[in-house]
């Protein structure tokens, strides 16, 4: 009898443990957003750094739209590295393990960081100093692919049924709240310093700051991702690595459609955060701080766009969502023109209209088709969607954007925005006609 009570005690122990240890989608919410803060605030800081910095900086044998371009080519070294690096440290992960791929991704996109807010100059290095900041550069794009943890997608599928774009959106917060630190922080150094002081050595303290961030985040997400609890649930979910090859050949269609469903997004990510500024720095007389402080109003907008987001996609549907904020951005995409050629008023209406543009669109864009993945094929599916709609979405878009308004005109702009609204449309299309044959 004692046995059986001694028994029943062990078994009653052990389902209150494991109630105690489940997992709920705020805390894994929670985890996402920490992550996907400290990644913003350093991907910030280094965009908002190219266009202030680093064209006097490293290409001072160059005019300053010349230079603007160079640091731009150097900007979308970590959209093309970052694929690489989700596919290395996929395997990293699969012979060491989980943690130990995060650890490395996470030390080695602290190196990086750190080794641009020591860089020494052109002036200091020649060409030498350029080759540095093209490496840690693309050191960073590893990392970031490399530091992929499954949490988004194990966000997804513990989301309640009937709150999944709810908890969509909470990871997608981390971009207006890492804009909105950096571009503070750029603009208290740019009103508050001589030109010559910045560009000597004030633009390195927000590489400090990015530095010191990414490693609270290391210990943060470390010890959430290493914690039993999560291990178990991702384990439950079959969160993780797959055979890339393997995938590559049965996935490709869903890793093309994934790619291309968020491309409008994506598009005007970069249209509305850094364009703006360098074209308004090469080609107007304002104060480049009240530009800053207008984007910070506007990553204000962004965060309310993200948080509506959520609920309209609940009511509505995500896919139903994307394409009706595609369409928007389409639209939008014809006023660039006559907004950034225009007054200080209409330039301000474009960068405010495109943050909350870009909340409502982006705050569903994460994942926006990774469910036609088969659950072994999720893991690395979710990250190498990503890596590819940065890519081809956001990687070139300075670059791309800049070097057409300055030599064709601003309505190629409206072009390029209106491409990335086309092609999800016909991506989110052509998802929905793979739905009803499947």
């Amino acid at each position: 009898m004692s046995g059986i009570i001694s028994n029943n005690a062990a078994i009653n122990n052990k389902s209150q443990h494991e109630a105690h240890s489940d997992i709920t989608p705020s805390e894994i919410a929670i985890g996402v957003i920490i992550g996907r803060a400290s990644e913003y605030f350093d991907f910030f800081v280094y965009a908002l750094a190219s266009v202030l910095v680093f064209p006097s900086v490293f290409f001072p044998f160059e005019a300053k739209l010349e230079g603007a371009l160079y640091a731009f080519v150097i900007f979308s070294f970590a959209f093309i590295a970052r694929p690489f690096g989700t596919i290395i440290f996929m395997a990293i992960q699969q012979r060491f393990g989980r943690v130990a791929k995060l650890t490395i991704a996470l030390f080695l996109l602290g190196i990086s960081t750190a080794g641009i807010a020591f860089l020494p100059t052109y002036a200091d290095l020649g060409a030498h100093a350029i080759v540095l900041l093209a490496l840690f550069r693309i050191g960073q794009g590893i990392a970031i692919g490399g530091s992929w943890d499954g949490l988004p997608s194990l966000l997804a599928l513990n989301a309640p049924a009937h709150r999944r774009g709810w908890y969509a959106m909470l990871g997608q917060l981390g971009a207006p709240v890492g804009f909105m630190l950096a571009g503070s922080l750029f603009a208290y150094l740019v009103s508050t310093l001589s030109n010559q002081d910045f560009l000597e050595w004030g633009w390195r303290y927000p590489f400090y700051v990015a530095f010191a961030i990414n490693v609270v985040a290391v210990f943060a997400r470390i010890q959430l991702v290493s914690s039993d609890a999560f291990t178990r649930l991702l384990e439950q979910r079959e969160l993780e690595p797959a055979n890339v090859i393997e995938m590559g050949r049965s996935q490709r269609r869903n890793i093309l459609i994934g790619a291309l469903a968020a491309l409008a997004s994506y598009a005007l990510f970069h249209l509305v955060t850094v364009f703006p500024l360098s074209w308004i720095s090469l080609y107007s007389t304002r104060s480049i701080s009240d530009v800053l402080e207008v984007q910070v109003i506007g990553a204000g907008f962004m965060v309310i766009g993200i948080v509506a987001s959520g609920i309209i996609s609940d009511r509505f549907g995500r896919r139903t969502t994307l394409a009706a904020f595609a369409m928007l951005i389409a639209i939008l995409s014809g006023f660039v023109p006559t907004l950034m050629d225009g007054s200080e008023f209409q330039q301000n209406a474009f960068i405010l209209l495109g943050f909350g543009l870009l909340g409502l669109s982006y705050g569903q864009a994460a994942g926006a088709v990774t469910a036609n993945f088969a659950l072994k094929y999720r893991y690395t599916g979710a990250a190498l969607t990503s890596d590819i709609s940065w890519l081809v979405g956001a990687g070139f878009a300075p670059l791309v954007a800049l070097g057409l308004a300055a030599h064709f005109g601003l309505a190629y702009v409206s072009l390029y925005l209106l491409s990335g609204a086309v092609c999800t449309l016909a991506a989110l299309s052509l998802n929905r006609a793979l739905e009803v044959r499947e």
